[in-house]
């Protein structure tokens, strides 16, 4: 029997952690934060709805298989390092470019792709454990 209590509290955790997670990501190329620690946030998540709701829930929450997540993840991290080789540069040398936005230039560059290929892996990896470890 699920506990009515834990999947309310949920409902309002799980935004939350979801919105703090992108939040680590976006910023651990400068800061403490990063892929890691941002995909395991959201992956928390996901742990809480398989708590509160069941794995069913937990898959229709994830939309996509968790492996093919991680797969996807860990191709973006690889492919982040060869912009640099291509210019003469060692594989994964960070290279940063200028990228126009509504609010102003903003500083990007493959730290910040290679965050987002971890933090894809993380999430996928960690959300196919818990698919494994519920049955």
């Amino acid at each position: 029997m699920r506990s009515i209590l834990l999947q309310t509290i949920c409902r309002f955790i799980i935004p939350f952690l979801l919105v703090l997670s992108v939040f680590l990501l976006l910023r651990g190329h400068n800061e403490p934060g990063g892929g890691f620690a941002g995909g395991l946030i959201a992956a928390s998540s996901f742990a809480l709805i398989l708590l509160a709701f069941g794995k069913n829930e937990m898959k229709v929450a994830m939309r996509f298989d968790p492996k093919s997540i991680a797969g996807i993840g860990l191709v973006i991290a690889v492919l982040s390092g060869f912009p640099a080789f291509f210019i003469g540069e060692p594989y994964l040398k960070a290279i940063w470019f200028m990228l126009p936005t509504p609010l102003g230039p903003t500083k990007v560059g493959t730290p910040v792709i290679f965050d987002i290929g971890v933090y894809l892996v993380v999430i996928g990896i960690t959300v196919s454990f818990l698919e494994d470890m519920d049955e």
